[in-house]
């Protein structure tokens, strides 16, 4: 079996990837929080974030066909998909993977790490564009020039767990006009920021964003694989 790493997949098939797990949950995060979804998480990252909830993606998983990962997704019988990892779009199959998935009618989201391109993936999918905040210790990994890649369909977050992470999304927003480009979630870091801190600063300052919880560690708090 081959091991992911940080520095990519060049030894693999674009027609193969390396998964972590494929699982159907609740949507936890972002816009389309509650509703059913399949997941088709790849292994690989190329950021070691410090309060990251899927370090077991960093390395391992399975190597998985298209085919079979189609095949797999299609036993959920799901109206919606979501490709994530560690890190998607560090895969050369991923790009593919996700139009597949948008050809075979599935709403098709991805969430990706903020420092890879997303220009290159099918204009049909939902990308969901976690930029990363001074508190996960790889905010310099951000690629802002994907701002201008956003759509009215995409979604951009920011993870904070302090004020300090909270005034460096705020100037982001501001700077790079993120809130006419798309909607905009900001989330706390689970045990480091209280979601009712971070309710009060989005008022105080009026910013039209949504506060974002992770719905899937509320139901299922013990579980760490498979949500």
């Amino acid at each position: 079996m081959l091991s992911a790493t940080a520095s990519g997949y060049n030894s693999l098939m674009p027609s193969t990837l390396n998964v972590s797990e494929v699982f159907r949950s609740i949507q936890g995060e972002a816009s389309r929080a509650g509703l059913p979804c399949a997941f088709v998480r790849l292994a690989g990252c190329n950021l070691r974030c410090r309060w990251c909830d899927t370090r077991y993606a960093w390395e391992g998983g399975r190597d998985m066909t298209l085919a079979a990962v189609l095949e797999q997704v299609r036993e959920f019988a799901p109206r919606r998909v979501e490709v994530t990892g560690g890190e998607p779009l560090i895969q050369p199959g991923a790009a593919e993977l996700l139009t597949a998935l948008c050809d075979e009618g599935y709403e098709t989201l991805l969430e990706t790490n903020g420092s890879q391109d997303i220009s290159v993936v099918d204009p049909r999918v939902v990308r969901i564009v976690d930029f990363k905040c001074p508190s996960s210790g790889e905010a310099d990994a951000n690629l802002w020039s994907n701002v201008e890649q956003l759509t009215p369909r995409d979604e951009v977050k920011f993870v904070l767990a302090d004020r300090a992470d909270y005034t460096f999304s705020r100037a982001a927003i501001a700077q790079y006009a993120v809130e006419q480009r798309c909607a905009v979630l900001l989330s706390p870091v689970a045990d480091r920021l209280a979601a009712a801190d971070l309710a009060r600063w989005i008022l105080d300052d009026n910013l039209d964003v949504r506060l974002s919880l992770q719905l899937h560690r509320i139901i299922w708090p013990d579980v760490e694989r498979g949500v």
